[in-house]
């Protein structure tokens, strides 16, 4: 099988950078569409708009209709009235740049990326996902390949809400052990093909960032302004992140979002919450109590979730998860096929008596959960 590395053409980074887009996007085509995130439009809409007129780039702005779905691509087609864009640019969280990316496949167009938050590492990656009316997950689409561009403002980033740089946060740290997981397999990384070394190098990097830097970054957002450290996670949890991935491949942790989404108390939780709490699982299906340990540690300090109860979403009062949900979650997650990605094949019984000890349930209640599955 052979290697397959796929990245973003150019990534630009640094306070200020929205004011270069049209620059950038100037570069690609003399023409481009921008889909913007009404909150966006409300924070930076002016400097966009400034930024496009000021490069001389012929540039119209759709506005993002909330929901990334099939539908809403169809919504956005319909509005550009049959005149095809060369370049797609969506500013926003990640459901926007999905949208973005669904409607320039669908017209043929380039992607670019401009992401307001660093709650994912989406901006960089080929896929994107399409949701239903409830949520749920649909479809995981492909682009031919991955965004030609990508600009992340730091400025605009470190005034972003906390929640969403520390779901940055959480979605990073999973991909060392993930690629590991994947190579070790010999399972395929995302583009189908045989993963790469670079991915493991680059998973390594970014989760020793993230450790390092994670805490001194989430000061610098508790200030609103960009320094060192800030700078530092982005890079990781977009650019390193979204690369090591892609390249390298997933695991357990990852497939765990198909079940966790399916629980109505979880679903609504960001996918780098449950990211977060899904390495926690993997990490102890693997053996490796003392990560899981120092993990959980840190996990406290930056406000990631160690428990289901911790993931719901709005955090729910009392709330326990049910030997039901227990059993939903391990039959969704190991039926995706990142779960294949494995040193040996997890059960739903191993998944879920997993799930119970990170809870601490009382014996009765992990005796109930696992007759469930069992």
């Amino acid at each position: 099988m052979l290697r397959v590395f796929g990245a973003p053409s150019r990534y630009v980074q640094g306070p200020g950078a929205l004011d270069t887009l049209g620059q950038e996007l100037l570069r690609l085509a003399p023409d481009a569409v921008l889909l913007v995130d009404p909150l966006v439009e409300d924070m930076v809409g002016e400097r966009l708009r400034t930024a496009c007129a000021s490069s001389g780039l012929d540039a119209r702005f759709l506005t993002f209709g909330g929901e990334c779905s099939a539908a809403e691509v169809d919504r956005l087609v319909a509005q550009l009235g049959g005149r095809q864009p060369s370049v797609v640019a969506a500013a926003g969280g990640g459901k926007c740049l999905d949208t973005g990316k669904g409607l320039a496949h669908r017209c043929g167009a380039k992607v670019a990326s401009v992401p307001t938050v660093a709650s994912t590492d989406a901006p960089t990656s080929h896929n994107y996902v399409f949701y239903d009316e409830h949520h749920r997950l649909a479809s995981v689409e492909k682009l031919p390949g991955n965004p030609v561009l990508v600009v992340v403002d730091t400025q605009v980033i470190a005034r972003a809400p906390r929640y969403l740089f520390v779901a940055g946060i959480g979605d990073a740290m999973a991909k060392l052990f993930e690629v590991d997981r994947c190579i070790a397999a010999n399972g395929p990384n995302i583009f189908g093909a045989r993963a790469c070394e670079t991915a493991r190098v680059l998973g390594r990097g970014c989760y020793e960032t993230v450790l390092r830097d994670g805490e001194a970054a989430l000061e610098a957002v508790a200030r609103g302004e960009p320094d060192e450290a800030l700078e530092r996670v982005v890079e990781a949890t977009v650019l390193m992140s979204g690369l090591s991935f892609e390249s390298g491949g997933l695991s357990i942790a990852h497939s765990m979002t198909r079940g966790l989404s399916a629980v109505a108390a979880l679903t609504h939780a960001l996918h780098g919450r449950q990211v977060a709490y899904a390495l926690l699982v993997q990490l102890e299906l693997e053996g490796q109590p003392q990560t899981v340990s120092g993990l959980k540690d840190f996990y406290r300090r930056v406000g990631l979730p160690c428990t289901l109860q911790d993931l719901a979403e709005p955090q729910t009062l009392g709330y326990r998860p049910t030997a039901e949900e227990i059993g939903v979650i391990a039959r969704l997650s190991l039926a995706a096929p990142h779960a294949s990605h494995f040193p040996y094949r997890v059960t739903e019984a191993q998944m879920a008596a997993v799930i119970v000890g990170l809870e601490g349930a009382r014996d009765e209640d992990a005796a109930a959960a696992l007759g469930a599955v069992v």
